[in-house]
């Protein structure tokens, strides 16, 4: 195994080059990742029309909390703790983690398919059948995780093409059925294959009855990441409820429609925030000086592609915009300057936030994350009562660059501690 000494003498270029290849593994995996998940979407909104996407967007967000909820309690902490050469440690904590994982997917499952047949109507249907699919779901997302933290980047895209190829037949029953639900299932059960093939991958078995020795252990860190998380995209939850309470289901769809244009740069900082703990952690451990540079690098990076983008948006032709959203184009185009000023203001942050997780400095980064919500939810749902989705989504982009910058904030305190007293939060063999 390659011990702490051996990785800190390693020529300067081949560090580099190691470097390039994990992100670039990162980013093909999210690239694959998205496939799944931009072709759903696609297909809701050009084939069911605005209304019923915006109830696939309800269930996609309400499957976005549970995802948060699972990396917070199982693999945020792993790849704080336990990013490095998969030894013994490494492959005990996996079992755990994806143990964790999957418990977390069968209770909120049973949750949420008890709600969707309580809801019925249009809504019922999509969150029952989310239900259903969420312990593969998150079984999937854990051994993504599990393995970047091991920098085996190969294995987590090698499972989301497995994802995509068993996509393609569910998407076909999925089409002949026609309704939301049926989609979520079709992705959903694709998933699940995954996940099955990751154990095959890893060789090791999810233990679920070690999920509460692994809480247990994890808990000065899991917890608050937890509810870090969940404030993150229960914030984005609470925003598109109170979207189609105060605007109507169609606003939800249009703001959802103008995403999925970002769809690609978006995928693209997915991809990265896969390994941007992992590699904040190692030059924490190796050179911790270079550590806000690192973050700067990473978050304005992404800033600035995402303007980028945005600037590229604005350029499509119509024809070419109705070709991939159809009816949904009309109303999400106007949304694409105020969606890009928010993306990059949180691709931004997310550089300050990688640094905060690599500290282990699980308080601010807590603090921050719940004053970004609170900012979040209080710009979307005022601009919503003032100005509709435009409103909303112009309230966000202002919320994510005033929570940028309390990150940063946060970060440089944080790094000033940690020449003054390390504190070492991360494994070192």
């Amino acid at each position: 195994m390659t011990t702490e000494g051996e990785m800190t003498r390693a020529p300067a270029g081949s560090a580099k080059r190691a470097l390039v290849g994990r992100m670039s593994w990162g980013l093909a995996d999210q690239a694959a990742s998205s496939v799944s998940n931009f072709a759903v979407g696609l297909y809701v909104a050009r084939s069911l029309g605005v209304t019923a996407f915006g109830v696939f967007s309800l269930a996609w967000v309400t499957y976005g909390v549970v995802l948060n909820v699972s990396r917070g309690l199982a693999t945020d902490p792993l790849t704080v703790r336990f990013s490095g050469p998969p030894g013994p440690a490494w492959r005990g904590a996996v079992g755990r983690s994806t143990g964790t994982a999957l418990a977390v997917g069968a209770v909120l499952g049973v949750v949420s398919l008890a709600a969707g047949l309580g809801l019925g109507g249009r809504v019922g249907p999509a969150f029952a059948a989310l239900g259903v699919m969420l312990p593969g779901l998150l079984l999937q997302d854990a051994w993504r995780y599990s393995f970047f933290a091991a920098g085996t980047g190969r294995k987590a895209f090698l499972n989301d093409v497995v994802w995509g190829v068993a996509l393609i037949p569910a998407m076909v029953v999925a089409a002949r059925v026609g309704t939301v639900a049926a989609f979520v299932l079709a992705w959903g059960a694709s998933a699940t294959v995954a996940a099955g093939y990751g154990c095959v991958q890893s060789g090791i078995r999810p233990r679920m009855a070690e999920a509460r020795g692994w809480l247990r252990e994890q808990r000065d860190l899991g917890y608050r990441y937890l509810v870090e998380n969940v404030s993150l995209s229960g914030a984005s939850q609470l925003r598109a409820y109170g979207v189609g309470a105060i605007v109507g289901v169609s606003a939800v769809g249009a703001v959802r429609g103008a995403e999925l244009l970002m769809g690609p740069f978006l995928a693209v900082l997915m991809g990265l925030s896969l390994v941007t703990v992992p590699e904040a952690a190692r030059v924490l451990r190796q050179a911790p000086h270079r550590l806000a540079r690192f973050c700067l690098l990473l978050g304005g990076g992404q800033a600035v592609g995402s303007l980028l983008w945005g600037a590229a948006l604005l350029l499509l032709p119509g024809r070419l915009g109705e070709m991939a959203l159809g009816d949904v184009w009309h109303s999400a185009s106007p949304l694409i300057v105020a969606i890009s000023l928010g993306v990059a203001g949180a691709g931004l942050g997310t550089g300050a936030a990688a640094g905060l997780r690599a500290l282990g400095a699980a308080r601010r980064s807590l603090r921050c994350q719940l004053f970004a919500s609170v900012c979040y939810v209080g710009g979307g749902l005022g601009g919503a009562a003032a100005a509709g989705a435009v409103g909303s989504a112009w309230g966000v982009a202002a919320a994510t660059v005033s929570g940028s910058a309390v990150w940063w904030l946060q970060l440089r305190s944080a790094v000033r501690e940690h020449a003054q007293e390390p504190i070492r939060e991360v494994r070192t063999s």
